[in-house]
């Protein structure tokens, strides 16, 4: 779905964009062909530039959680790093930056694993000039598990390493933001985890999935903050489909 996504990233005027599941393969630009023997699959060989392309005027973080091959048009194998991808337009200062994982550590996988892959988030602390106030916006992948999304042992250590990671980069007065496809269901513990550190969610039971995802089980992203009465606006879009999740957007 990268042209719908990229139409609209171009129209969009967002401060801050935080996108799982992007791709770098260095000297590769297109399409390439990832398989971790439950799925193939056509993805960007390079979804990191082709979305600096796309927002000439944001600054661009990449996170690798891990690596492994893919093949291009021709069949060739290359080397693809996969993480996070935060871009922050040029009038947000970058304040403080820490990167972390909540599953695993960094791995070059020979072949894609189906499952247990690491998982890393990523949170910065930003400002715009004139603010009394920092916005401490933590994003992350979370772990994926085929059995599905309810908790285990795995998904309360993941829970306990957000935390922490909230609590090391945050400073007293800021406004946190937690968001990304953490592959929870609503009644997790990772929700209470959370809010003993200040977090409320603003997502619940609401449907997180677009058409292009046909399983019954309607929960996957989430986002929460410290203080609801900083929110201006919240949506979860249901137009227009930029992926298998909805978007969410929110206006601080």
């Amino acid at each position: 779905m990268y042209g719908d996504l990229g139409r609209w990233l171009r129209n969009s005027a967002f401060d801050v964009v935080c996108l799982q599941e992007v791709t770098s393969t260095p000297g590769v630009t297109g399409w390439t062909t990832f398989a971790d023997g439950e799925r193939t699959l056509p993805q960007r060989a390079s979804l990191l530039a082709d979305v600096r392309a796309l927002l000439p005027h944001h600054q661009p973080l990449f996170v690798t959680s891990d690596s492994g091959p893919v093949l291009d048009a021709d069949g060739r194998r290359h080397r693809q790093a996969f993480g996070l991808g935060t871009f922050v337009a040029d009038h947000v200062m970058i304040i403080g930056a820490r990167a972390s994982y909540v599953h695993g550590t960094f791995t070059e996988h020979d072949e894609w694993p189906r499952d247990d892959r690491p998982r890393a988030a990523v949170a910065l602390r930003l400002v715009e000039p004139g603010s009394r106030r920092a916005v401490t916006v933590v994003h992350l992948h979370g772990l994926r598990d085929r059995r599905g999304k309810a908790d285990t042992p795995a998904r309360r250590a993941q829970a306990e390493r957000i935390a922490h990671l909230v609590d090391a980069v945050r400073e007293p007065d800021d406004l946190v933001v937690v968001c990304g496809d953490l592959n929870l269901l609503p009644d997790s513990p990772t929700f209470a985890r959370l809010a003993a550190t200040g977090l409320v969610d603003l997502v619940g039971t609401a449907d997180t999935r677009t058409s292009r995802y046909p399983k019954p089980v309607r929960n996957a992203s989430y986002l929460l903050v410290s203080d609801p009465a900083a929110v201006r606006r919240f949506d979860i879009l249901t137009e227009p489909e930029v992926s298998d999740h909805r978007a969410l957007v929110l206006e601080v």
